[in-house]
């Protein structure tokens, strides 16, 4: 074998030879690296859209609820017909009600409170229950309605619940991940001057027989639990509050 047929093959197999162990295992911790960065930007995205999903979703839940209490509140007392009814006969005494009155309620340390709210309605005229439906009866058909608002709070794998007992009927879960209800409720105490304004809010405990006839105001604290809880930082409750202003006390009155 000549000498430069033997430098030939010699530089054919150092052309010819592969990857070191060094630069294979080069090549794999520069790819696990990469593959890392990837997957830790999916979980990342993913967990962002989750938070996402989770926001709008309690978003939705508090619309629904502060929409349904707030139109069952302004509708407090209401009577369609004031040829035919007046305050005192379109609500007899009932239960926790008496003649007149159009709003009941329940306060005790560390449980929720809860919340009656009564009104006549014509068939038709369009008022809100707190189921969401409304009186579709005849037209001149008039019906009383006592609408009662609770919390049943989370128990174990059940989350909690505003619930809606209309006319004493079987409570209905009206919206899921409630925790708690506040109500105050905004009344007049001074009548040096003839108006409907509130210059108190008190727990439903504090009220007197007078202060249910002289509601104005509800005010609502609603505390949802916190889709989120289980980040850092994060509360185990979000509260919303609300103000709603009942309008068969609304306006000036002389």
């Amino acid at each position: 074998m000549t000498s430069r047929h033997s430098t030939t093959i010699r530089r054919l197999e150092r052309t010819q030879r592969g990857f070191t162990l060094v630069e294979l295992m080069i090549t794999v911790a520069i790819a696990l690296f990469l593959l890392g960065g990837l997957v830790t930007i999916l979980q990342n995205v993913r967990s962002a859209y989750n938070n996402q999903q989770s926001l709008a979703q309690l978003q939705d839940q508090q619309r629904f609820a502060m929409t349904v209490l707030t139109d069952v509140i302004q509708a407090g007392g209401y009577f369609p017909d004031p040829t035919t009814w007046t305050p005192t006969s379109s609500l007899p005494a009932a239960g926790a009600y008496a003649q007149g009155q159009a709003f009941t309620g329940t306060h005790a340390a560390g449980v929720p409170d809860s919340i009656g709210v009564r009104y006549r309605t014509a068939g038709g005229d369009g008022v809100i229950l707190c189921t969401g439906a409304t009186n579709n009866g005849a037209v001149n058909t008039n019906q009383l309605y006592t609408n009662q608002f609770a919390v049943v709070p989370q128990a174990g794998n059940v989350p909690g619940q505003l619930t809606c007992s209309l006319n004493g009927a079987a409570a209905v879960a009206l919206v899921n991940g409630v925790q708690n209800l506040l109500v105050y409720y905004g009344v007049k105490r001074d009548f040096t001057t003839n108006d409907y304004n509130v210059d108190t809010y008190l727990t439903a405990d504090q009220l007197s027989a007078v202060d249910w006839s002289n509601l104005s105001s509800v005010r609502l604290i609603v505390d949802f639990t916190n889709p989120m809880a289980a980040q850092p930082g994060q509360p185990a409750l979000i509260r919303f509050e609300r103000v709603v202003e009942v309008m068969a006390r609304a306006g000036p009155h002389t």
